[in-house]
């Protein structure tokens, strides 16, 4: 059994029996008779003196009154009786007998001896020996309710250290409704967290393998195309081009967001920017590049929200939401910013009109390489709204995604003014 159990029970116990101890001693001063055998010897002697008395005084039937009366008050066991022998009385003298010579007549009495020691002196220590069990029982019982929650958290603990994320312990709290089984939830959640991530690692490394493998894929086929015909240089040096860019964005997305997992429990090199500025910046590039599919945009919102942000992951993150709104509207149509400022929190919506997502995947579509079921694939590789959630929530802020009854998709940002103490860190002017 666990230490920690003995030790419960141990200073449980100890304190119980302490108390009942201190109650008992309590108890004896101030109801124990004190020289309670003593007191007893000198009545049975005090009970004979006077039965003898008697006897000598007033005679036979005087005494043999007295010892009526005297047995009706106080039980004694007095006898008044005739031995047969006359010198008895010279001899037989004790605390239970005695001898009384009384007109030649030689008359003996006696009382019943103390009663010896029976279990029936345990009668007024048996309330006490009671508790005293009792108290035991409870203190093992108590002890065994504590530690039994903390031996499922140790339990859980070595397999979240074995990588068992899959193990849960709320389950065995037996119905409590405390602090333990608010900790022991508390564990179940950690363990799923640290599961979904652990998921979330795999999932990403493989899709990493994937999206590499195509590039290199078609590199090693422009070299194979080189190796046969040498005449188609130029062409395949153009295609391999192409093939290293898009080598390099993937490689940088995927360095951006590792930076952004890893560092998310350091603080933020802020500096002061007029967030609506840096977002009427990204507009009006944004704009140019959809002119080619006839594609209308927002171009400028007005007001002023001066904020203390990192300035690369913030542009980051409104690049990739106007730019991912761009490439997936339809063509011909209108896309749409809006900026709310409310207290020190500023609200950006990006609307677009392209096929949107289901709704299920509204949360799915942060996730690294993921992208809507039904949406058409126009490049990108599925990191850039995981990228703009990370950067946003880096600063304390929020990132959800909705379906507007027109259609389309529309991102919803929400950024402080100042990044939480979670994300604060150094302020650069």
């Amino acid at each position: 059994m666990p230490r920690l159990f003995w030790k419960f029970f141990r200073i449980i116990w100890l304190t119980l029996a302490a108390t009942l101890a201190a109650v008992i001693l309590i108890v004896k001063l101030l109801q124990a008779v004190p020289f309670a055998g003593e007191l007893e010897q000198e009545r049975r002697t005090l009970v004979l003196n006077l039965a003898a008395n008697v006897l000598v005084q007033d005679g036979e039937d005087a005494a043999m009154r007295f010892v009526s009366i005297s047995e009706k008050t106080q039980p004694l066991g007095l006898i008044l009786s005739k031995p047969a022998e006359a010198d008895v009385c010279a001899k037989e003298n004790s605390v239970t007998a005695r001898s009384v010579l009384k007109d030649g007549v030689c008359y003996r009495l006696s009382v019943s001896a103390p009663a010896s020691f029976t279990f029936d002196d345990f009668g007024p220590f048996m309330p006490w020996l009671t508790i005293l069990v009792a108290s035991t029982i409870a203190a093992g019982a108590l002890a065994r309710y504590l530690i039994r929650p903390v031996v499922h958290l140790r339990d859980g603990l070595s397999a979240l250290a074995h990588g068992r994320f899959d193990f849960r312990i709320g389950d065995k709290m037996a119905g409590r409704r405390d602090e333990v089984t608010a900790l022991a939830y508390d564990f179940d959640s950690t363990a799923a967290r640290l599961q979904e991530l652990q998921d979330a690692q795999q999932r990403l490394f493989h899709d990493v393998s994937h999206e590499l493998r195509s590039p290199l894929s078609r590199l090693q086929a422009a070299v194979g195309v080189l190796r046969q015909s040498p005449a188609k240089l130029g062409a395949m040096l153009e295609r391999m081009d192409r093939e290293v860019e898009r080598l390099d964005t993937l490689v940088g997305e995927v360095l951006t967001l590792a930076r952004l997992t890893a560092g998310s429990g350091l603080p933020l090199k802020t500096q002061t920017l007029d967030v609506i500025e840096l977002l009427n910046e990204i507009l009006g590039d944004a704009a140019f590049e959809a002119q080619a599919r006839e594609v209308s945009i927002t171009t400028g919102v007005d007001g002023i929200f001066r904020a203390e942000v990192q300035g690369e992951l913030i542009y980051r993150a409104l690049e990739n939401v106007v730019r991912n709104a761009v490439k997936y509207t339809a063509d011909h149509s209108f896309i749409s910013v809006s900026c709310e400022t409310a207290a020190d929190r500023l609200k950006i919506c990006v609307t677009d009109q392209g096929p949107g997502v289901r709704r299920d995947e509204l949360e799915r579509i942060f996730q690294p390489f993921s992208r809507g079921k039904d949406a058409v694939q126009r490049g990108g590789y599925g990191l850039g709204l995981a990228i703009t959630r990370q950067a946003i929530e880096r600063h304390g802020g929020r990132v959800h995604a909705s379906l507007p009854e027109a259609g389309g998709l529309a991102i919803t940002l929400e950024l402080p003014r100042r990044p939480t103490p979670y994300g604060a860190g150094g302020h650069e002017s």
